[in-house]
């Protein structure tokens, strides 16, 4: 390992998973609750929502909302959560989690096991879309016999 590599790693020690998970945008440290909503296409009221529920904890300067890198951190990993089917509620207790350092490794391996389950929920549903796709394909081809049939018959 290099001196860069090694200088590197021991500055991710500090940082949370969250802050590793998503990629830095340069040198900004501040975002309006405009710029995440452009950023990650959703809008204002669900920002909002996910303040209401303890997702995202911008700071306030005056009526304005400011969020941080962690702000924005922690609302990458709620989009990608949902998207994998995590609950608000699991993605919060996981949330919480990732913002423990790295001496938490009961709590990591807790989240890995949220994880694993997940993807083992995910390929069961993949599975079963499958299935149902060949079945439909296959109801396809019936359906479109029976239509070539019918029209050779009705055109002769």
């Amino acid at each position: 390992m290099s001196d860069t590599d090694a200088a590197r790693s021991g500055a991710d020690l500090g940082r949370t998973v969250a802050e590793r998970a998503v990629p830095d945008d340069g040198n900004k440290t501040s975002y309006s609750i405009g710029d995440l909503a452009k950023e990650f296409d959703v809008t204002l009221r669900t920002l909002r929502f996910y303040e209401d529920r303890g997702l995202i904890r911008p700071r306030r300067n005056g009526s304005t909302r400011v969020y941080s890198r962690r702000d924005r951190a922690r609302l990458k990993l709620v989009l990608m959560g949902k998207r994998v089917g995590f609950s608000l509620d699991e993605i919060r207790d996981m949330l919480d989690l990732y913002d423990l350092r790295d001496g938490q490794v009961t709590q990591m391996r807790v989240a890995l096991g949220k994880f694993h389950e997940q993807i083992a929920v995910l390929e069961e549903q993949k599975k079963d879309i499958e299935q149902a796709v060949d079945e439909l394909r296959r109801t396809v081809e019936i359906v479109s016999g029976i239509l070539r049939e019918k029209e050779a018959r009705d055109g002769a």
